[in-house]
């Protein structure tokens, strides 16, 4: 049966932020609010854990994840950025866009494209995200929470939870946040090409 936090989404309380790192350190799998909607996340090395979020979601092996970072700097432990990528990016963030970077060594293999050998990575605005992540002290794992057969991310945690209680270890009330995905931009080769229009305004990579 999972925990169910009801955590302020502007003031989150720093008790329930422990609560929870502690879940993801321990191998669980927590459903936290960002800003394009409600996400399923673990920690990055914890294969099991990714595991059961592949099940829950039914998705193949090969899905792209993502890495939730809490700001540039940690950012740049996990990817290869240059410096034009490096000012789009900073101008540019917390926001609602996923970046789609070379990862480095410092990202598991079985994470990177096994072509491209890119990730994608992104600094969320969204005060409860962002001091999760800042209590956690490294990214984490992520993807939207978009349950088998359906198009788009939960929006109501209470609907979350008879869904998903048996499949998860924690879920974080942070209101209703409908889905507005994010705007994908690659910036993995010279200049940087939007591979998704989404809440983020593409303009400034076009």
């Amino acid at each position: 049966m999972s925990q169910f936090f009801h955590i302020h989404p502007e003031n989150p309380q720093q008790r329930l932020l422990k609560q929870a790192v502690q879940i993801i350190k321990q191998g669980g799998v927590v459903v936290y609010p960002t800003d394009s909607g409600y996400a399923l996340g673990c920690h990055v090395g914890d294969k099991n854990a990714m595991d059961r979020i592949t099940k829950i979601r039914q998705i193949s092996g090969d899905h792209h994840f993502t890495l939730l970072c809490r700001d540039l700097s940690e950012l740049s432990v996990y990817a290869k950025v240059e410096n034009t990528a490096f000012r789009l990016i900073k101008n540019n963030t917390p926001g609602a866009y996923t970046f789609i970077l070379k990862g480095t060594k410092e990202v598991p293999r079985r994470l990177l494209n096994d072509k491209k050998k890119t990730i994608g990575l992104r600094i969320p605005e969204n005060k409860v995200a962002l001091a999760l992540l800042q209590e956690l002290g490294e990214p984490l794992l992520s993807t939207s929470l978009i349950l088998p057969g359906q198009q788009f991310a939960e929006a109501d945690p209470d609907d979350m939870r008879s869904q998903l209680e048996r499949q998860v270890d924690l879920i974080m009330h942070g209101g209703v946040i409908g889905e507005d995905p994010t705007t994908v931009v690659d910036l993995s080769e010279d200049g940087a090409t939007v591979l998704r229009e989404g809440r983020g305004d593409p303009t400034p990579f076009l």
